[in-house]
């Protein structure tokens, strides 16, 4: 006993003049480099092992749910590329036709069409569709003699979708610079649509001088309103869009129309610019930071102007109801105004033949004429 006793401490006290040697060398060291070397501190509370057994569930629980969650959002996501120069000379993307110019926020698809002494009518789209949606009066109003200019907004189409606050001025710093980079400074005519209607206005109520007369068509009209907690909250917001907003937008559209069986091709075309990432940030931020904004001062400030407004109206619209149709009317007294029979959120769209001719009536007409 007493060998192996002595043995033992012989073999300790081996280690121990082990441990100084080793102290010894990385204090020399430490002295030599001017570091000081302290021991690691414990940042682990000691447990028992009942509530051991809960932190690891928790852990576990917590893992589980979050490689779960990431599982829904990678398969409903739909923005797996990138829109960028080569994207644009793709055979698919050239099939849009149309330009594209730099702007100071991103690129802008657009497309300007007649004579350059010609009249200028600007056509801004609503809150997701792009600029197709105005083929058929984009075309009627060329082929008046009119020159026309259409565009992407932020986020569709084949503009770019910057990471940027999507709010009032952001959309009227769009429309400003892309007609300066046009050469295009004389006033102009401007046609909204649903959430275009209150981009136009606003520029004609920030910009008169640059604005000759105004057309709307089933404007979103709002005196503000609070979006929903989970389109609010970051990170859930995202996930709301990817998972169960973006998946129904593209059948979501056929509620615009009143007869959607007549318009097959509208609904192909709507899938393409929502594989290019920065969609649905662009939609989401535009109903926090713009839709859910009081627009009732500026279309009262052009209703104080004067400025000439033509106002036209799907009866059948279940997006912005018929009856706000009032509101607006209100606002801006001396609007002209044309409900629709027959069409929902998209008149223009659906009876081209009866909008064209009551649009170019109207801007064909001389400042300070009476409507008929």
């Amino acid at each position: 006993m007493v060998g192996k006793t002595k043995t033992r401490m012989q073999v300790g006290a081996s280690h121990h003049s082990l441990g100084r040697s080793v102290w010894n060398q990385d204090a020399k060291i430490s002295a030599r480099t001017s570091l000081v070397l302290l021991p690691a501190p414990s940042f682990f509370v000691p447990m028992n092992r009942p509530l051991r057994v809960v932190f690891i569930a928790v852990t576990a629980i917590a893992m589980f749910s979050a490689a779960t969650l990431l599982g829904i959002y990678y398969h409903y996501d739909q923005e797996t590329l990138v829109l960028n120069d080569a994207a644009r000379h793709s055979d698919l993307l050239r099939a849009y036709g149309g330009s594209y110019v730099r702007l100071p926020a991103g690129i802008t698809h657009y497309e300007l069409v007649g004579p350059e002494d010609a009249q200028t009518v600007v056509l801004v789209h609503g809150f997701s569709v792009p600029y197709y949606l105005w083929d058929p009066t984009f075309h009627a109003l060329v082929a008046d003699g009119f020159r026309v200019l259409r565009y992407d907004l932020y986020g569709r189409g084949w503009s770019d979708r910057p990471d940027a606050r999507y709010d009032p001025d952001f959309y009227d710093q769009q429309l400003v610079q892309l007609l300066d980079v046009l050469g295009i400074r004389d006033p102009i005519d401007l046609v909204g649509a649903s959430m275009g209607g209150p981009i136009v206005v606003n520029y004609a109520a920030k910009h008169p001088e640059r604005s000759r007369r105004v057309a709307l068509i089933d404007p979103a009209f709002s005196n503000g309103f609070i979006p929903p907690w989970r389109l609010r909250v970051p990170l859930l917001s995202d996930f709301v869009m990817c998972v169960q907003i973006a998946p129904t937008l593209a059948e979501s559209q056929r509620a615009d129309f009143l007869h959607p069986e007549r318009y097959p091709d509208y609904f192909a075309k709507y899938g393409a610019q929502m594989k290019y990432r920065g969609f649905r940030h662009a939609l989401l931020s535009s109903i926090r930071d713009f839709l859910s904004q009081n627009t009732q001062p500026a279309f009262e400030q052009i209703g104080k102007s004067g400025e000439p407004v033509l106002l036209i109206w799907g009866r059948a619209d279940q997006d912005v109801p018929f009856a706000v149709s009032d509101d607006v009317r209100r606002a801006i007294p001396q609007a002209e105004f044309h409900p629709i029979a027959d069409a929902a959120h998209v008149p223009f769209f659906e009876h081209p033949e009866v909008v064209n001719p009551i649009l170019v009536e109207f801007l064909r007409r001389q400042v300070g004429t009476p409507s008929r």
